[in-house]
């Protein structure tokens, strides 16, 4: 065997392992973002179902209307600097979706993974929070949770095209009993 044949023979089969350590690199790769994300998401999924964010959550739905009517409590929303967020809990709400808006936009979540579990929170969040954010944009700017309107619109798109949920098409969907509709839907006697 010649020396030019035994060096061509060399330089193929080092291009070959060469290559197929890319491959097995780039498969390890995909790998290990797969791993990050899910651990992202269960992260989110438990931010979410803390007793905290609950009880933000429940507050923007059940008592913040009525607290955006006080003019002090307006007034707090629109001064720069720290806001205390025992007396304004929706900031917690607020803070958290522009966070998630952030995660999204830099790809560090999927945005169909994460459409898939919170569009509908998300856009629930922004009809509730968008007075709160419109008031704090008077003193801060644009800027101010500009991560939570980017998310609150991708949501909107997202259920648009998704008005269903994302159930997987060609798979039968159960019929599902509900015992207690004709009882729920009878008119209550004052």
């Amino acid at each position: 065997m010649s020396n030019d044949l035994v060096s061509t023979l060399s330089a193929v089969v080092s291009t070959l392992v060469i290559a197929i350590g890319a491959v097995a690199a780039i498969v390890q790769l995909r790998h290990l973002r797969a791993s990050n994300e899910l651990d992202g998401i269960i992260a989110l999924e438990e931010n979410f179902r803390n007793a905290e964010m609950q009880a933000a959550l429940r507050y923007i739905q059940t008592e913040l209307p009525l607290r955006l009517e006080d003019s002090e409590y307006r007034a707090m929303l629109a001064r720069r600097g720290f806001i205390d967020t025992h007396e304004h809990p929706e900031l917690i709400v607020c803070n958290w979706c522009n966070t998630l808006g952030t995660l999204v936009k830099h790809h560090v979540v999927s945005e169909e993974m994460f459409m898939d579990l919170f569009a509908r929170l998300i856009i629930f969040t922004w009809r509730n929070l968008e007075p709160v954010v419109a008031i704090m944009r008077r003193t801060r700017g644009e800027v101010q949770y500009h991560d939570f309107e980017y998310i609150a619109i991708r949501a909107e798109r997202w259920l648009a095209q998704h008005p269903a949920g994302s159930f997987p098409k060609g798979h039968a969907r159960r019929t599902i009993a509900d015992p207690w509709h004709d009882v729920d839907e009878e008119p209550t006697v004052s």
